[in-house]
């Protein structure tokens, strides 16, 4: 008996979105899967054939990088970080738009700057360096997971990088988007191994390439 594909997807804001999406292109959860007590991270799909894993965005790009999942949903924000050889990012879906950016302090922004080191907090060291680099700054990334707003104020980085979709966060604790790094979307990620062994894999790169295009049935 052919196992199913494993399909991962990330919890938090992407996954609204995605959900219709994905039901479009023929993955559909079970029932249990909308269950807001259910603490279960592996679902059946209607049908079988595939298995949905739900769990934290950049582990989405680290299980199908690795082969422990053939294909998933993740923003290209998570994509650029880790820029995985082994992921290939065929479909952009045009769901879950947002920005990534640098931001500061109000009372500081848009002073000038000869600084050569920069403090930064980040969810994205990587992308961080890559920006700062380019620009002859060498940044100093403090790898935060979360309230990253609360870094300037505290004395921990004189300026943040993360995702602005209304800059709402960023006005209530006092910091200004400065710069915009790079725009996000949501995207169908495959690995490419499985891509080239597995034709199911192939098949679900053309179902999602429809549905974005909205030629799908």
């Amino acid at each position: 008996m052919t196992k199913p594909l494993t399909f991962a997807v990330p919890k938090g804001r992407i996954l609204d979105e995605a959900l219709p999406v994905m039901a479009r292109a023929g993955i559909v959860p079970e029932a249990g899967f909308h269950d807001k007590g259910n603490r279960a991270l592996s679902f059946d799909t209607v049908g079988g054939d595939v298995r949905i894993i739900r769990v934290r965005a950049f582990d989405v790009a680290t299980f199908v990088a690795h082969g422990a999942a053939q294909a998933g949903i993740v923003g290209s924000d998570v994509i650029e970080e880790f820029a995985y050889p082994e992921l290939y990012a065929p479909v952009d879906l045009e769901i879950g738009h947002c920005r990534l950016s640098v931001a500061e302090p109000v009372a500081t922004a848009g002073l000038p700057s000869a600084a050569t080191h920069l403090r930064v907090a980040t969810k994205y060291p990587n992308i961080t360096r890559r920006h700062y680099e380019a620009q002859g700054v060498q940044a100093e990334c403090i790898k935060l997971n979360g309230a990253m707003e609360l870094a300037p104020s505290l004395g921990l980085s004189g300026r943040i990088v993360d995702l602005v979709s209304t800059g709402r966060t960023l006005k209530d604790n006092g910091l200004v988007e400065t710069y915009e790094i790079m725009q996000v979307s949501a995207r169908l990620i495959v690995n490419r191994a499985a891509l080239k062994t597995d034709s199911r894999v192939a098949e679900l790169v053309e179902k999602f390439r429809a549905v974005a295009s909205g030629t799908s049935a």
